[in-house]
């Protein structure tokens, strides 16, 4: 991913300045530095639109899973008034509608876990990667780079709390 080479950039920038005698503390290029955080935030906001669209792709799943559980029943009632008539066919009528609705809320609950499954998996790796920016700002960054790592721990805990509603 494009982000972390940026954050190995940076890294590496912050790893081979030269240190002020004295002191831990080292001259950088502010120039380079501000570059690399500029690209890094052109790239953030792609895996944030690539959250956001799971979470939209999950719900058209759910709806749409819904839908088709609501077409499988009303088909499984017009059935079954059909039949009526006799008590076999009425039986069994009843039967396969019992099936079809077992079956068509099994589908539901493997997609929306499934929808579930992926919108986490993305979202975890979207807020490792977060954690790992604001772990590596946060160690090499002066205090003019406070301001990014606050944004990042919002945006964490956004995506955090969409997780728990996940669940």
């Amino acid at each position: 991913m494009e982000i972390f080479t940026l954050l190995e950039t940076l890294e590496e920038l912050l790893e081979t300045s030269r240190n002020l005698p004295f002191s831990s503390k080292g001259v950088v290029d502010k120039e380079a530095i501000l570059d690399l955080i500029k690209e890094i935030r052109l790239k953030l906001p792609d895996e944030l639109k690539q959250a956001k669209w799971v979470k939209e792709e999950r719900q058209r799943i759910l709806v749409e899973a819904k839908k088709e559980a609501d077409g499988i029943v009303k088909e499984a009632e017009n059935r079954i008034i059909a039949m009526v008539d006799e008590h076999e066919i009425t039986r069994k009528a009843y039967d396969q509608k019992t099936e079809i609705i077992e079956t068509a809320n099994e589908m539901s609950r493997e997609i929306s876990a499934g929808t579930k499954e992926y919108a986490d998996t993305l979202l975890a790796n979207t807020e490792d990667i977060l954690n790992n920016t604001l772990e590596n700002l946060g160690n090499h960054m002066n205090e003019a780079l406070k301001l990014m790592q606050i944004s990042l721990e919002d945006t964490i805990k956004t995506i955090q709390t969409s997780r728990k509603e996940l669940k």
